[in-house]
C-alpha cells in the first residue's frame, strides 16, 4: 500500500539530515520523494564523479529534489538556482539551509524494502530492491 507522508521544514532546518529524521522517525523501508519546493540559504551538494562537495552562501530555490529513502540508506539529488536563475544539481550532503521553507511530500511502499549493497556492479553500495510480500 502507498502511503503519502507531507512536510514542511522551517527556516534553519537541515534539509538532508530532516529528511533522514523523519524517515527514520516513520520508520520508511522504501520511500521516494514526490516533490520538493522551497529555498535555502546555504548548499552543499557533490557534483558527478567529484570526491568532495561544493558549497556556497546566498539565496537559491530548490527546483528539484528527487531520489529514494529508506532507513536503510537513502540517495537524494538536488537542483537549485539562484537569482539569475542559473541552475546546478548534485548529490545532496548534510548542510543544506533551508531559508524560508521546504514543502516536502514523501511517499512509500510497504510492499517492498530498499537497501544499499555492495553488488559487484559498481564500488560502491547500490540500491537493491525487495519484495516484503515474497
Amino acid at each position: 500500500m502507498i502511503k503519502t507522508h507531507p512536510l514542511r521544514l522551517k527556516p534553519g532546518a537541515d534539509l538532508k539530515k530532516e529528511i533522514e529524521a523523519y524517515v527514520k522517525a516513520q520508520n520508511i523501508k522504501a520511500g521516494w520523494i514526490a516533490t520538493c519546493a522551497g529555498s535555502l540559504t546555504h548548499y552543499n551538494i557533490r557534483f558527478a564523479n567529484q570526491p568532495n562537495g561544493s558549497s556556497g552562501d546566498g539565496h537559491f530555490e530548490i527546483v528539484s529534489l528527487v531520489g529514494t529513502v529508506s532507513t536503510n540508506g537513502s540517495h537524494l539529488h538536488l537542483s537549485i538556482s539562484d537569482s539569475t536563475g542559473k541552475t546546478i544539481g548534485g548529490h545532496l550532503l548534510d548542510s543544506n539551509v533551508v531559508y524560508t521553507t521546504a514543502e516536502i511530500v514523501l511517499q512509500e511502499d510497504d510492499a517492498f524494502e530498499f537497501t544499499r549493497e555492495k553488488d559487484g556492479s559498481t564500488p560502491w553500495k547500490e540500491l537493491q530492491i525487495k519484495n516484503r510480500n515474497q
